[in-house]
């Protein structure tokens, strides 16, 4: 349920601020459970604070004892990384 939240605001992030035209969603299984999650939108404008959709990542995948990495992508747009560990994830 989580990965599905974390998946779903970061969606919502990509239509409504970033005004996405492309969004790529990567589910990784393994030791962990991967959520990758990056668009070619606009990426935060300079001081802006993070809404409470980026905190409540990342207070979701901190209680889950797992990380989160958002910000902008190298290649564009914007990017939001999840991992989490299996145990957690079950």
């Amino acid at each position: 349920m989580s990965a599905y939240r974390i998946v779903q605001e970061a969606l919502t992030n990509s239509l409504k601020h970033a005004k996405a035209e492309h969004v790529r969603i990567r589910i990784r299984y393994g030791k962990a459970l991967e959520v990758d999650v990056s668009d070619d939108g606009r990426t935060a404008i300079n001081g802006t604070v993070p809404g409470r959709g980026l905190i409540g990542m990342r207070e979701r995948v901190t209680l889950l004892g797992g990380t989160l990495v958002t910000g902008p992508d190298p290649a564009g747009g914007y990017r939001v990384k999840a991992d989490i560990p299996i145990e957690a994830a079950q």
